[in-house]
């Protein structure tokens, strides 16, 4: 009923922000000329912010044609190395002579697309035979492709290692930085020669009894019955999934949102008074971040209470109960693949304490084969993209990545 419920407003309100659109355009053509006053600008503004009001369920572009690599620009084309109903293995290929590291990106699957780390990729690029986690829209998935909860998550991961071959390295970033210690574990259990070289855990909820957050709580005070009858909805006819039972994007966001409203509301202020004044330059960042984090997608429910259960109710994994297709899973029998971790000083999605759990439930890992990074004055976006992400943390992922390539 929820989805039935936002799909038709979302109808009700497409005429009017495409009528805002045409205004707009129209408009611009009296700006452009001999009519750039105060109050027209104002009007624009406000037509441009009506257009802009609404979440998208298309995959936005990575938008990286090319990128610099030494003293030369290199021309990066994206290609779909193998996919499935629920995923691609996306290669961002470059023309270049000098091998380098192979590096899978593992994105998170919690609302929004692979294109939100975008800023992360640019920064690899350089440097790394970068491949990342295509997560599709599960409203875009037919019931005839079957489940998609915890368990086919961690397959994707082995399955995408694979396809890559052995050698290869593996970054996860915040929420899958627990189904890549697990796919790292079962390919270690069974001698999998695709096992990674490393693995980079990034803001992940590795184990959040430690310094919980709002999101933590959240999900302990209630049981998994009110998550299932409050949270989970069913795709409506119209779409390839129609049927499926998912977890909503718009949901997601939207719970992101509450948590720091007073922030998207100022930056949305500030948007306003940038566009109205014509400082086009100032606005531009705040419309492409935006234009990112409302573009949503949907989770198969089974891989959102799976998560829900398994990660912040019972947390299996540090309790060293956690099973994977039926067999418990032996952290101790990662050996070969160096571990770094890094967390943000003020993250308050998944806080200092979480994902360094890692150094100790990867107890099998000699010491100088283990290394922790907590990163001054960023909250949690700002340990994978941003200033610091790229001056400060990058810097020691990338000699985390060479340190073990021999």
């Amino acid at each position: 009923m929820i989805y039935a419920a936002y799909q038709a407003q979302a109808d009700l309100m497409e005429p009017l922000r495409l009528m805002a659109r045409l205004s707009r355009r129209t408009l611009g053509t009296t700006l452009n000329g001999f009519g750039d006053t105060a109050f027209l600008r104002g009007i624009s503004a406000t037509l441009e912010m009506i257009e802009r009001a609404g979440l998208s369920h298309a995959r936005p572009s990575f938008g990286i044609e090319a990128i610099e690599v030494g003293n030369r620009l290199v021309e990066v084309r994206e290609e779909v190395a193998f996919s499935t109903p629920f995923g691609s293995l996306v290669h961002f290929k470059k023309d270049i002579d000098q091998p380098q590291p192979r590096l899978l990106v593992v994105a998170p699957l919690s609302g929004h697309f692979a294109t939100l780390l975008n800023g992360t990729v640019k920064t690899l690029l350089p440097d790394n035979d970068v491949y990342i986690t295509d997560w599709h829209n599960a409203r875009d998935v037919p019931l005839s492709a079957g489940r998609f909860g915890f368990d086919e998550y961690v397959g994707h991961i082995i399955r995408f290692l694979e396809e890559m071959g052995e050698g290869a390295h593996v970054l996860a970033v915040c929420q899958p930085c627990v189904q890549v210690l697990v796919a790292s574990a079962v390919m270690a259990q069974s001698g999998n020669p695709a096992q990674p070289r490393s693995m980079t855990l990034m803001a992940g909820p590795v184990d959040t009894r430690i310094n919980p957050t709002k999101v933590n709580e959240l999900a302990t005070s209630k049981s998994m019955d009110w998550f299932e009858q409050n949270l989970i909805a069913t795709v409506p006819p119209g779409f390839a999934g129609a049927g499926r039972k998912v977890y909503p994007g718009f949901v997601q966001v939207g719970a992101f949102m509450a948590m720091n409203m007073d922030r998207h509301v100022k930056a949305h202020i500030e948007l306003y008074e940038s566009l109205s004044t014509g400082a086009h330059d100032k606005a531009l960042p705040t419309k492409t971040f935006y234009d990112e984090y409302f573009a949503v997608l949907d989770l198969a429910a089974e891989f959102y209470l799976e998560t829900i259960a398994k990660v912040f109710q019972e947390h299996d994994l540090p309790r060293g109960v956690l099973t994977y297709q039926g067999g418990k899973v032996d952290f101790r029998a990662i050996r070969r693949t160096a571990l770094l971790t890094v967390e943000g000083e003020r993250d308050d999605i998944c806080a200092v304490g979480q994902t360094v759990a890692a150094q100790d439930i990867c107890s099998g890992l000699r010491p100088h084969r283990k290394r922790h990074h907590m990163q001054a004055g960023v909250g949690h976006y700002g340990v994978f993209s941003g200033r610091r992400w790229q001056s400060q943390v990058y810097p020691l992922v990338r000699s985390h990545i060479l340190a073990s390539e021999d």
